[in-house]
């Protein structure tokens, strides 16, 4: 049954509430109001002009009101077996699921369930995703299950994989994801947030991530949105970035029918680093949006972006990439690369790199491309005795391979590799 944008919004706001306790209950009550106050952006809004989402109202989705039961094996091709783990089924932790056993005095890892009475999680949560201006973030923060708290004090030499399953329902489903991320002072991490779904289930997916980096943490953040076909997918994560902090994240985006991704990271002192990578690999009819935001607010900053889409048959990439370096942000050094290959003729790239600079002593450039496979190339591998199909993959493969290969958990490579293998032998036959 298709509803309009505002029936499907108002059917969100029905979700039941979550009990909570002290500072956790006022913060979500405040975002309960904002997410009255709100409703879903249409493509008057700038920020969504590109993004229909009136695939999402086809749907009446509802809240969970019970949590499956998965066995280890229903998840297997999705582990990564160095990896500390916490697994979420449809929003809700799963214990026997989780792996922790590699958790040290390094960092905690739990879920956000256990921790009431944590000052440290207190004094960080919901300081710095902003629901009370974006609809998506206050419908999280009201009605969010669990979620986890990471808090590094150290190093930390296995990846903390935190995996996100969403199951099949008999009516389309609302989950709620949420993650809290404190690094402290020269502490160093790798964290994989990881969303996907099974046995071709339709859902809504709305997911907030917030991290803070104090100062000289170093911190690689990988972001792998592989939902089922049928998914929709809203993600937003907002990073804090501190003195001579290194941030470095790799977003991809592979799966569900519409996805968008906001991911803002501000620079609030000097001499910090930011490197985000990401990739979209969109097919049929699917929509994947991503939308960053760096903002430079201190000296001596640096930043540095490659994003790239790869789109086939009818499907529509978009990417908004902004810098915006401040008035007292001198010094800074940043660069912005979007990089987009068109696989078929009814394919759509939308790119937008944006800069906004308030100070004169900075070294800033931006830059685009679309295009299509290089027919040098192409016309290189069929001489060599490949068939046309399979050096299309191959030259798509290795468009891709530049954003994969900088991964540092070797498994996950390994494994995303195969998927876009998968994704495009299935895209060509």
């Amino acid at each position: 049954m298709k509803l309009s944008k505002e029936q499907c919004y108002e059917q969100l706001l029905l979700g039941k509430s979550v009990k909570s306790h002290g500072w956790l209950e006022n913060i979500r009550q405040d975002a309960l109001v904002r997410a009255q106050a709100l409703n879903f952006p249409s493509d008057r809004h700038d920020d969504w002009r590109f993004t229909d989402l009136s695939a999402l109202f086809q749907h009446g989705f509802r809240p969970i009101d019970s949590f499956a039961r998965l066995a280890l094996v229903d998840i297997e091709k999705y582990l990564i077996p160095e990896a500390i783990r916490l697994v979420f089924v449809d929003g809700c932790y799963s214990a026997e699921l989780s792996e922790l056993s590699k958790v040290g005095s390094a960092v905690t890892v739990s879920s956000l369930a256990d921790r009431h009475g944590d000052p440290m999680l207190e004094s960080s949560f919901g300081k710095y995703a902003p629901y009370q201006q974006d609809a998506f973030v206050a419908l999280n923060t009201n009605f969010f299950e669990d979620g986890t708290w990471v808090h590094v004090v150290n190093e930390v030499t296995a990846p903390i994989h935190l995996l996100h399953v969403s199951t099949k329902r008999e009516a389309a489903s609302a989950i709620y994801p949420r993650c809290m991320v404190v690094m402290e002072s020269s502490s160093r991490a790798t964290l994989v947030e990881d969303y996907v779904g099974i046995d071709g289930a339709i859902y809504f997916s709305n997911a907030v991530t917030e991290i803070v980096l104090k100062e000289q943490a170093h911190m690689q953040h990988v972001r792998v949105q592989r939902e089922d076909k049928n998914a929709f997918h809203i993600g937003h994560c907002s990073v804090e970035v501190g003195r001579d902090s290194t941030y470095i994240s790799t977003s991809l985006s592979f799966g569900a029918r519409t996805s968008r991704y906001t991911l803002h990271v501000r620079q609030n002192d000097e001499g910090a680093e930011i490197r985000l990578d990401g990739l979209a690999l969109v097919a049929g009819r699917q929509i994947a949006d991503t939308h960053t935001l760096i903002e430079h607010a201190a000296p001596r900053g640096k930043s540095i972006q490659l994003h790239k889409c790869i789109a086939d048959g009818s499907a529509h990439g978009v990417f908004s990439g902004k810098i915006v370096v401040h008035e007292g942000a001198s010094g800074t050094d940043s660069a912005q690369s979007s990089r987009n290959l068109l696989l078929s003729e009814k394919a759509r790239i939308d790119t937008q790199p944006q800069l906004e600079i308030f100070n004169d002593d900075v070294s800033c450039k931006h830059g685009a491309t679309i295009g299509q496979i290089d027919a040098d190339a192409l016309f290189f591998l069929k001489s060599r005795g490949l068939k046309e199909a399979s050096a299309r993959n191959l030259l798509t493969h290795a468009f891709a391979a530049e954003i994969i290969d900088k991964i540092p958990v070797p498994s996950l490579v390994e494994s995303l590799g195969k998927t876009i293998l998968e994704r495009m032998t299935v895209v060509r036959t």
